[in-house]
């Protein structure tokens, strides 16, 4: 298993929690970005830039991973992808997708970006709190703990 970061929009606080896991657990992380990232000193973490662009750095990761990888993912397209080609997707809230909910989730991410583009909806999602990384260590933890 190796892990995935969509790593442009994932929280320093999450980055921080899978410095510690991937050197714990000794498993290659892979952080992808459009920019340049500062990580630790470790022979299991590293990064890959990929060019600006709308969804470069997705289009990496569903080319680079396989089956029983994990990506940790907000995108909910690439969590969809990455399910359907036999890996397992976290989101940085703590949710684990599933080949059930990632579909009612794309349809609930479509429906809210339509109501935003008419200006019946404004805003986003809650700030990530305390909640949302103490959830997302769980799951990271027995998914690790799993393989």
């Amino acid at each position: 298993m190796r892990i995935w970061v969509d790593a442009d929009a994932c929280p320093l606080v999450i980055k921080e929690i899978l410095f510690r896991a991937a050197d714990r657990a000794q498993v290659m992380t892979t952080l992808v970005a459009n920019a340049t990232l500062r990580i630790p000193d470790s022979p299991f973490i590293k990064t890959v830039r990929v060019k600006q662009g709308f969804d470069v750095a997705d289009h990496w990761i569903v080319q680079q991973m396989e089956a029983g990888d994990l990506v940790i993912t907000a995108d909910i397209p690439l969590a969809a992808e990455v399910i359907t080609r036999g890996a397992q997707a976290l989101d940085p809230r703590g949710e684990l997708y599933s080949e059930d909910n990632v579909r009612e989730r794309l349809a609930i991410r479509n429906l809210m970006q339509d109501l935003r583009s008419t200006g019946e909806l404004l805003g986003g999602p809650a700030p990530f709190g305390h909640a949302d990384r103490q959830r997302f260590a769980n799951h990271l933890d027995r998914l690790l703990t799993r393989r």
